[in-house]
């Protein structure tokens, strides 16, 4: 009983969310279908994976971006959050592969600078997210301290949301 009730208050915080955190880089975003239109669409896949990302579903939440990648492959957004599930599940190549989409798609994306930068880190090449904090520092102070604190070796599996 308690798992459903913080599932639920999981997805009612995420909904609550949803309206400025796409703005922010992250969290929920509008899904643009109407209403009672069939099938899911690449924003409620997407808004799946933030809710099962949240709790720590990882599997589940890769499988969520994913789809969501594949119906809409400019959706960094969705990179991101397959990358996050990826280097959560320890499967780093893959993880930056999809970290690097999102940075292609979204040159100046902070949230997938930091996590890369993770990622780098967690693979042993902190030069290399070093060299992702040089870039993420002029963008966003808090991601950038985050990703310091992983390089010098701080708390590196906690995510920063």
């Amino acid at each position: 009983m308690t798992s459903i009730v913080v599932r639920l208050l999981a997805a009612a915080a995420c909904i609550a969310l949803a309206g400025n955190a796409y703005a922010a880089g992250a969290g929920m975003v509008e899904d643009p279908k109407p209403k009672g239109a069939p099938g899911p669409t690449a924003e409620s896949r997407y808004n799946q994976g933030e809710v099962l990302a949240k709790q720590r579903d990882w599997k589940g939440a890769e499988a969520a971006y994913r789809e969501a990648t594949t119906m809409k492959p400019n959706f960094a957004e969705a990179w991101n959050g397959l990358g996050h599930s990826l280097k959560s599940l320890q499967r780093y190549d893959d993880a930056v592969r999809a970290y690097q989409e999102a940075l292609r798609l979204r040159p100046q994306f902070p949230q997938a600078m930091e996590y890369l930068g993770e990622a780098y880190v967690q693979m042993g090449k902190a030069d290399e997210a070093k060299k992702l904090l040089e870039q993420l520092k002029p963008l966003d102070a808090k991601q950038a301290d985050a990703l310091a604190r992983v390089i010098e070796g701080g708390d590196h599996q906690k995510p920063a949301w």
